[in-house]
């Protein structure tokens, strides 16, 4: 629905507002969606935390990043617990109308633009490692990071040389094969 892509076509519009005034350096935040413009005042990239779903004050991954959108979705943060302890989680799959069930903690896309990487964030946590890896295959154009219940945080190569990963996460930093 338009909540899967909402706070990502509203991070466009604020990157539209920066620019037609003049901002030429600055960031927005709305929860698990940001957006940084240009540069730090001190010409640095600026350093941007993908939280780890498992610890709830902790990052799993930092990037430095510069003009780019990194955009967050998992069922980690919204969620109802039944009496009985089953956990239901916000993000639907459209073919069940149930919660999703995956094997994804989170899926992070980083792109130039905003409401793509809202709608490619909820999608391929919906589609599974497997199948955000296959789709990241055939159609590309954007970085990703997906973090699973198995331990791992796979990363696409382009970002090789970025990631940054959290000492003392527990999680294996693995590079996706193209």
């Amino acid at each position: 629905d338009l909540g899967g892509i909402a706070k990502g076509y509203a991070s466009d519009r604020v990157e539209s507002v920066f620019r037609a005034g003049g901002v030429e350096s600055g960031t927005i935040s709305l929860g698990g969606n940001v957006f940084v413009l240009g540069s730090k005042p001190d010409g640095s990239a600026w350093r941007v935390g993908i939280k780890d779903p498992q610890n709830e004050s902790g990052l799993a991954v930092i990037l430095p990043l510069q003009d780019a959108y990194a955009i967050t979705s998992g069922g980690y943060q919204r969620y109802y617990t039944a009496p009985d302890g089953t956990v239901y989680q916000h993000i639907l799959d459209p073919k069940t109308g149930y919660p999703v069930e995956s094997d994804l903690l989170s899926v992070s896309i980083l792109c130039d633009n905003g409401t793509m990487a809202d709608a490619y964030s909820t999608a391929l946590y919906v589609m599974g490692s497997a199948g955000a890896q296959a789709f990241w295959r055939t159609h590309g154009g954007f970085e990703m990071i997906l973090i699973t219940t198995a331990g791992q945080v796979l990363y696409t190569p382009g970002l090789s040389e970025k990631i940054t990963p959290t000492e003392g996460s527990g999680y294996e930093y693995v590079s996706i094969h193209p």
